[in-house]
């Protein structure tokens, strides 16, 4: 019996080492080599064409002399927690309303869902034309004459607008998920004593969706400290600078100045900044998750 089981136990594994050879070497190709590649190429001088020269440190050392990447650095920062703050922060009061079963939940659970769904291009396209400073409808409807994506103080915050405008929907379906496991029991003993709309959401619904809140925090962090096609298609980093960040750049020292070490020393600058983010943030998970345990 012993000698029988051991021939299925090995032939499960072998059979299950099968079946997910073909994710293992897709992950080799496209994700393990190009990671281990690309942190060799952040120690070299190579312009795509010419051969590759080692530079040692010069590359980090001219990404911290430039002040553009400070800039650069500050744009990405302020964007990322923008979007991370409102992005959590309005899906979370609007799962809150719809889990309530108002009339019409559905057709708005659709409503907000679709601009998740749809492509990055036409997202870029109809906000480009909604801010235009000559016939878009936002200067149109509140009676104003903004260059939203001309002018350096309000490019920024336009896309901001645009990056929880598509979040909302994806973070919204989590937390109505969670929401949906939550004996409807709490709701009504907070209820019964006493407790307002705004004390419930407070005491009882954060709380309870804690665990949740942090996963989303932290997902849509990493994300907006990632962002790159919206930027691309709406302001190409500028004007000035004021829009451009860290994957942009990467992006325009790769392909446009062709300095591939560069780009690749200020793409691993940028993962030690969301190493060291997603490490704070799960550091403190025991002090914002409630009941959370080792």
């Amino acid at each position: 019996m012993k000698r029988i089981y051991k021939k299925l136990v090995n032939s499960n594994n072998s059979a299950g080492l099968i079946f997910i050879f073909p994710a293992l070497l897709g992950t080799a190709i496209f994700i393990i080599i190009p990671v281990i590649c690309s942190f060799g190429l952040s120690f070299t001088h190579w312009d795509l064409l010419n051969k590759i020269s080692f530079a040692g440190f010069d590359n980090y050392r001219q990404i911290f002399s430039e002040p553009l990447f400070y800039k650069i650095l500050t744009n990405t920062i302020v964007f990322a927690l923008a979007t991370s703050l409102l992005g959590v922060i309005i899906p979370l009061i609007l799962a809150s309303v719809l889990n309530s079963k108002i009339r019409g939940s559905e057709f708005f659970k659709t409503s907000y869902f679709l601009p998740f769904i749809t492509p990055m291009v036409v997202i870029g396209i109809i906000w480009a034309w909604i801010f235009d400073p000559n016939i878009g409808f936002l200067n149109q409807v509140l009676h104003i004459n903004i260059n939203w994506l001309y002018d350096s103080n309000f490019a920024m915050p336009a896309l901001i607008i645009v990056s929880v405008w598509k979040l909302i929907g994806y973070n919204m379906i989590i937390f109505l998920s969670s929401l949906s496991s939550i004996s409807n029991s709490m709701f009504e003993a907070a209820k019964i004593d006493g407790a307002n709309v705004y004390q419930t959401f407070v005491n009882v619904t954060v709380p309870l969706l804690s665990p949740t809140i942090f996963f989303v925090v932290i997902i849509t962090a990493i994300s907006s400290f990632q962002v790159f096609d919206l930027i691309y298609l709406m302001t190409e980093g500028g004007p000035f600078d004021s829009t451009n960040v860290l994957v942009y750049a990467i992006y325009k020292n790769a392909f446009e100045y062709f300095n591939v070490g560069k780009a690749s020393a200020i793409a691993y600058v940028l993962f030690v900044i969301i190493l060291v983010l997603t490490l704070v943030q799960w550091s403190l998970r025991k002090k914002i998750v409630y009941n959370e345990i080792e």
